[in-house]
């Protein structure tokens, strides 16, 4: 038995058309998988408007040390003066054991914990590094996956988005 093809060729213009239609459903395809993120973060921007539910990952907790509670506190406050944190809490001394040019080291620390948008962070890492005495500050960003809806629309009444 013949198939379709065999009875009913596609004339050879038709035969490039699909052709061509192969080769632009696999770019569409292709595209649909690199911006899988983007139009999966839009979908949630949209199902957050609507439905007024936080986006995972919107709000960041931001890590940063400092050697004392004086230094900490002038971190603290150029950040807060810049307003890229809605809060700003500084933690007692703690100590921590680390390698430092080959060497054992072990101090203590004051540690920042710094309430932001995630859309915020580059900025603020790289403020954060320009004031900061440490050669390689630590700072590192934890994003918020859930928590009060009421604290984490007040971070976001309190950060400008630019």
């Amino acid at each position: 038995m013949e198939g379709p093809r065999q009875r009913c060729p596609l004339p050879p213009a038709a035969q490039g058309w699909a052709r061509a239609g192969r080769g632009t459903a696999l770019l569409v395809l292709a595209l649909l998988v690199l911006l899988h993120p983007l139009l999966r973060a839009l979908a949630l921007q949209l199902h957050s408007a609507v439905t007024g539910s936080y986006v995972p990952g919107t709000h960041s907790v931001v890590f940063v040390t400092c050697l004392n509670e004086h230094i900490a506190r002038d971190i603290a406050r150029a950040i807060m003066d810049r307003r890229l944190a809605a809060c700003v809490t500084i933690l007692p001394k703690s100590s921590a054991l680390y390698f430092w040019k080959g060497e054992l080291e072990e101090s203590t620390e004051i540690l920042l914990l710094v309430k932001t948008r995630t859309s915020k962070i580059g900025e603020l890492s790289n403020y954060v590094r320009s004031i900061h005495p440490f050669e390689i500050p630590e700072i590192i960003s934890l994003p918020i996956e859930q928590g009060n809806p009421a604290y984490l629309r007040w971070i976001e009444e309190n950060v400008p988005r630019h």
